[in-house]
């Protein structure tokens, strides 16, 4: 139809070119042409066009980086009736798609000198509860300013981003300040903590310890050049990275280490409060925690009162 309708006008020896004759060529009967012309929309089409422009708007809303299940789960949330299969049907159609992770350049630069503190972990990046295990590392961004290195301390149980710190310098003091922003918002005495983290010198140096000391908590380090042994932390810099970084929203290099703080305090109340995650039954790690800390409280046995 489109290939007719197309074409149709075209003149050909000074008259307009006409459908029979297209038809004949193509070996399609005019009366199939005619019917489908006049043929009113299908439910399906119907339907794809009332779906295709809310798929669209969810997908921009969360940074354009969904792929076709985290946009399906999104869907979902929101009370779309659509199965997953047919969201990626229409995110083709659409000409949209998710983003791609990947990782470049490594910012961990261990003190030779350094004692570490032992691997607390060893790959077991679960906890039953918050503020049992927390991970942490640096990574960077370019900007015309210089170099921006960000810090996020991530609890492992919920996966919330409960620290972190943009700076223009990767010394100790930019991954304290990460913690006492931790500290702040869930609490000064954390007794059974456990804070992991890669073997860069911010991390086995002797101010990181006496802060971590303060809290009740106790540093945890993984091998030197070993991604696994933090790849928690390791993920959520990478869709950090592609998510907010070089994420299809973007479309501007970064110009100032400021521009990328204020860049990433949005995207960290997006991934505490709207991210799906997948580890948690695509739910946020705000309402993961909430429905955790709730059935903590129908777990209690009623006190009768005389």
């Amino acid at each position: 139809m489109a290939f007719i309708d197309a074409h149709r006008d075209d003149v050909v020896e000074g008259k307009p070119l006409g459908v029979e004759p297209i038809c004949r060529v193509l070996q399609v009967a005019p009366s199939t042409y005619y019917a489908a012309k006049t043929r009113p929309p299908s439910k399906r089409a119907c339907r794809d066009a009332e779906l295709t422009p809310q798929l669209v708007t969810l997908w921009k809303d969360n940074y354009r980086v969904y792929g076709a299940r985290k946009l399906w789960k999104a869907a979902r949330r929101a009370g779309l009736k659509v199965g997953r299969d047919q969201v990626a049907r229409l995110m083709r159609m659409a000409g949209i798609e998710g983003v791609r992770r990947t990782k470049k350049v490594r910012t961990t630069r261990p003190d030779p000198v350094a004692a570490r503190h032992p691997d607390l972990v060893g790959r077991h990046f679960q906890a039953e509860a918050p503020n049992q295990l927390w991970v942490t590392d640096l990574t960077y961004v370019p900007t015309w300013a210089g170099v921006a290195y960000v810090c996020f301390i991530v609890d492992a149980f919920s996966r919330a981003i409960v620290g972190w710190r943009v700076a223009g310098h990767m010394r100790t003091s930019m991954v304290l300040d990460a913690i006492e922003m931790a500290r702040w918002s869930r609490g000064t005495t954390l007794a059974g903590l456990r804070c992991h983290s890669d073997a860069g010198s911010q991390f086995t140096s002797v101010r990181y310890g006496e802060r971590l000391a303060e809290i009740g908590a106790v540093p945890s380090i993984g091998s030197v050049g070993d991604s696994y042994d933090n790849a928690l932390a390791e993920t959520v810099n990478g869709y950090y990275k592609a998510e907010l970084i070089r994420g299809p929203a973007r479309r501007q290099p970064w110009k100032t280490v400021e521009d990328v703080e204020l860049a990433t305090l949005g995207w960290v109340h997006r991934h505490n409060t709207g991210r799906l995650h997948a580890y948690l039954d695509d739910r946020p790690p705000t309402e993961f925690e909430q429905t955790f800390y709730a059935a903590q409280r129908d777990d209690r046995t009623a006190v009768g009162i005389p």
